[in-house]
């Protein structure tokens, strides 16, 4: 089995000259030096960004990470007054894996029980949906024909999705891969019948491969937060939760969808 690619902590200093940083001075003195300290214990904040989805992460032609997880990254390091660290993962699954190497401070994942066993998630700040993707001759035409005997669902190892249709399938079967790359051949192949995914990267699949098309409606609604180590004070989850808040209501994360242009991802009330 090829190793994995997840971020070690020998490979942290290599990654931290892309390092996006920031170097505004705290705001309001005393309470933004003790979030700081409890946000970012090592001196930068350092973000787990997974570039494995398009809606909230991507490379602009230079390399430079942007998206809208990099933007809310960006504006916590600045008011916090510390630098920021970018810790790039090509995958949700990648970074719960690394939680026990204590490489990151903050993420951005799917909430999910599963992973709620070690990270504690803010409120929901974008929603986007799960989908499935099939051929034209496929037999299914609606979200429910799916979980059926004799169904296999590609899912990408350790996604939302993947997690979610563990517990809600009961007579279809997953398949599982190790990047969204074999997961999409899977079923352009004709691996696998059904693959299950972002709506998003998705429908750019089946239009970049005549003969595909997408399910009608979605199987779940993956509600993206905001995480950090629930080994972490309290007040580390308050202050999070505080700052997604301002961002939504402020128009600061429809902003930055836009500005990658996500308009089709929506905004969590």
């Amino acid at each position: 089995m090829p190793k994995s690619n997840t971020v070690t902590r020998r490979q942290l200093a290599t990654l931290t000259l892309a390092t996006l940083t920031t170097q505004a001075k705290a705001q309001n003195g005393p309470t933004m030096t003790a979030q700081a300290k409890t946000l970012a214990p090592t001196g930068p904040l350092r973000a787990a960004i997974n570039f494995g989805n398009p809606v909230l992460a991507q490379r602009a032609p230079d390399g430079t990470p942007q998206g809208v997880s990099v933007a809310l990254s960006t504006e916590l390091a600045k008011r916090l007054g510390v630098p920021l660290a970018i810790i790039p993962f090509d995958q949700a699954g990648k970074v719960t894996d690394a939680l026990p190497d204590n490489l990151w401070d903050i993420c951005f994942l799917a909430q999910d029980p599963v992973r709620g066993q070690g990270i504690a998630f803010t409120a929901p700040y974008v929603l986007i949906e799960g989908v499935y993707a099939v051929r034209n001759a496929a037999p299914f035409k609606a979200i429910d024909d799916i979980d059926n005997d004799g169904v296999t669902v590609g899912v990408v190892q350790g996604s939302a999705y993947d997690l979610y249709l563990t517990r809600a399938l009961k007579r279809a079967v997953l398949s599982r891969y190790r990047s969204n790359k074999d997961a999409a051949h899977a079923l352009v192949a004709g691996t696998v019948p059904v693959l299950a995914g972002v709506k998003q990267p998705l429908a750019a699949l089946v239009a970049a491969n005549p003969g595909h098309r997408l399910i009608p409606g979605r199987f779940m609604s993956i509600e993206q937060t905001m995480g950090t180590p629930n080994t972490r004070p309290p007040e580390a989850l308050a202050a999070l939760q505080a700052f997604i808040a301002e961002m939504k209501t402020s128009g600061f994360v429809a902003q930055a969808l836009a500005a990658t242009g996500q308009q089709d991802a929506q905004v969590a009330p």
